[in-house]
């Protein structure tokens, strides 16, 4: 059998497989010889079946079995040998002058290549480690909704000044159908508003989407719309009024202060503030560094261009997965993962080259971590060392696992190094203009 590769370009290839007569005659007549004596022709005895009549009824479909037996050996072997890195798996071009009744047949199959590039991991970023700082207006109105939340509940007959009035948003040409609680003083038009004053269950008020909030990410929460949608929408939506309530502020005082946070962890306004403060801007941390890991992300795929067999990928994206997909939703598919393929490409050639690695100590650290706080989610936050260590122990004796959670400290390992690498400028920020800056408005 001759193979041979003809590149195309830098990313795509064609592996070119000539199989003459000889590479699959002989298993072709084995197994004829094998049909004879089971081969069924009406006319004939069983097993009497002449070996013309065999190898006429049942020789093509042989031939093609064998044949494609041959060339995917033949292709697996080619690949590994020639130690080539794919991307997808190799695709048959058809051939529209193929025949199988050929003697020697050629097969070519599409393949696309990882491409070749180097990456700068000291290059200059302009990356930013937002710092969130929770700001006196954020602690007094969480304190406000705490006090809202734990205070009194008051059905009410008609809306008043102060109530919160619950119903449903509609507009069924854009899709919107969401039921939701709106605190009246969020509207940013006074006298909109007010128009609410007076209204009962099973009102109905009209109002239009561009500006009714403050903040228009609201639209996000109100009527749960897309964030690409918020800014320009424009359209008149219908508020159902279901339930109306009035609130008595529950009293910041020990009881409250204990049912928050357990008996005696606060005990005075100020401890409240300071202990809000602290689990605000926890929480905040985590948010920013996912901000951080994104746009790290986002300066490498801009800072290391390089191209990818697209054409080839978004054929191959036709043919995986149990649903077979169209041009057009492979095109929509590609266009979704592309980066991160090429993230996971930066990835592989930065593991490559920084020589990380991990060892049990790593991976029992990073398990045990992943532990407490899984824990902390289902109320167990303090959770004594002999407990964990014990959970550590079961998890670490999965191989599955192992496999899985080495997998995921590298990346947390790589993620670090990156970070590192792009020596981002620190910035005190807002809660809301951290937002700002995390829509780039």
């Amino acid at each position: 059998m001759d193979i041979k590769r003809v590149a195309i370009d830098a990313v795509n290839e064609v592996i070119v497989l000539t199989v003459p007569h000889m590479d699959y005659k002989g298993q072709v007549a084995k197994r004829i010889n094998e049909k004879m004596p089971l081969a069924t022709v009406k006319g004939f005895r069983k097993g009497a079946v002449p070996k013309a009549l065999v190898e006429k009824q049942y020789g093509a479909a042989i031939k093609v079995e064998e044949v494609n037996k041959v060339v995917s050996l033949a292709l697996e072997r080619f690949l590994q040998s020639e130690r080539i890195n794919l991307l997808g798996t190799p695709l048959p071009k058809v051939n529209e002058n193929f025949s199988w009744n050929d003697e020697e047949l050629t097969f070519e199959y599409e393949i696309g290549i990882v491409p070749e590039f180097e990456i700068d991991l000291d290059a200059k970023s302009d990356v930013v480690k937002y710092k969130i700082i929770a700001d006196d207006k954020m602690l007094n109105d969480q304190i406000a909704r705490i006090q809202k939340q734990y205070g009194k509940i008051i059905s009410q007959h008609e809306v008043a000044k102060g109530n919160d009035v619950s119903g449903v948003f509609v507009n069924e040409e854009a899709g919107i159908n969401n039921r939701t609680t709106i605190d009246l003083e969020e509207l940013a038009d006074a006298k909109l508003a007010k128009s609410f004053i007076g209204k009962k269950v099973g009102d109905v008020v009209s109002m239009k989407t561009k500006g009714l909030f403050h903040d228009a990410h609201k639209l996000m929460d109100y009527l749960a719309v897309p964030h690409d949608d918020v800014h320009d929408l424009d359209i008149e939506v219908t508020f159902t009024i279901d339930e109306v309530v009035a609130h008595e502020p529950a009293e910041l005082n020990q009881e409250l202060f204990d049912k928050l946070f357990g008996a005696g962890n606060v005990n005075s306004v100020e401890e409240l503030t300071a202990k809000i403060k602290e689990d605000a801007e926890k929480h905040f941390a985590t948010q920013a560094d996912q901000k951080l890991m994104a746009d790290v992300q986002d300066f490498l795929i801009e800072n290391n261009k390089f191209d990818l067999p697209k054409e080839f990928l978004v054929k191959w994206l036709q043919t995986v997965g149990e649903k077979k997909l169209s041009p057009a939703e492979a095109e929509i598919e590609y266009n979704r993962s592309e980066k991160g393929l090429r993230f996971q490409l930066i990835e592989g050639k930065a593991l490559a080259q920084s020589n990380i690695q991990v060892n049990f100590e790593d991976l029992k650290s990073f398990t045990s971590t992943a532990i407490r706080q899984q824990m902390a989610q289902y109320g167990q936050t303090n959770p004594t060392d002999e407990e964990v260590e014990g959970i550590v122990a079961r998890v670490l004796s999965n191989q599955e696992e192992v496999k899985r959670l080495s997998e995921q400290v590298v990346a947390d390992k790589m993620l670090k190094l990156f970070v590192e690498k792009a020596n981002p400028t620190t910035k005190e920020v807002t809660y809301e203009q951290f937002v700002a800056a995390m829509y780039n408005e």
